[in-house]
């Protein structure tokens, strides 16, 4: 039976998507070093990241942007994000395992969801230095547009230098407003808290 591993990343930054990755990974080509992604260096990830692109039978990176983590809450944005990845993938497993406690309520497969998956589970591993690697490249990218903001050093989380930068640069569009932080910038921005 084909196993899907399913993860994600991004849920505690103030900016930016949430990103979810779903892999199934190959018997016959193995991959070393697989572990929860926030144990692994950055090198480490990405080096493994285009290994697991190169060699899983099936994967597939998904995302749910700021303005649906505003509509619909950060958890169920999440949900949404994981069952598009599991969609998206060029082969139907047999079970998906889900890192966490929770299962989507709208995946359609026969689904388990394992606490501290990341580090039990190889293709949760795989899965979650997907969902990662794509959402510090996205950090990185919006680094390079909005230099003064610091994102491709705290990715986006309510860092000290972060907070500090909202306050003195404002709130991008891409910043999720209905995050307290965020929600108290914009506040201060326009006179009055809301």
């Amino acid at each position: 039976m084909l196993i899907c591993g399913v993860d994600e990343a991004g849920r505690g930054p103030l900016i930016g998507a949430v990103f979810t990755a779903a892999v199934i990974l190959d018997p016959a080509r193995p991959i070393t070093g697989l572990a929860d992604s926030k144990k692994l260096s950055e090198a480490r990830r990405t080096a493994l990241a285009i290994e697991i692109r190169e060699k899983a039978l099936a994967w597939c990176i998904a995302r749910a942007d700021a303005a649906e983590i505003d509509q619909l809450n950060i958890f169920q944005a999440t949900m949404v994000a994981m069952v598009r990845a599991v969609d998206g993938l060029s082969v139907v497993p047999g079970m998906v395992l889900i890192d966490g406690n929770k299962i989507p309520k709208t995946l359609t497969l026969p689904a388990e969801a394992i606490v501290k998956g990341d580090a039990k589970v190889q293709e949760i591993s795989a899965a979650s230095i997907l969902a990662k690697t794509a959402r510090d490249a996205e950090m990185i990218a919006l680094d390079a547009i909005h230099p003064q903001y610091g994102f491709a050093r705290h990715k986006g989380y309510p860092t000290a230098e972060h907070m500090k930068a909202l306050l003195e640069y404002g709130v991008l569009a891409e910043h999720r407003r209905s995050f307290a932080p965020v929600r108290e910038a914009l506040g201060l921005q326009q006179g009055s808290l809301f």
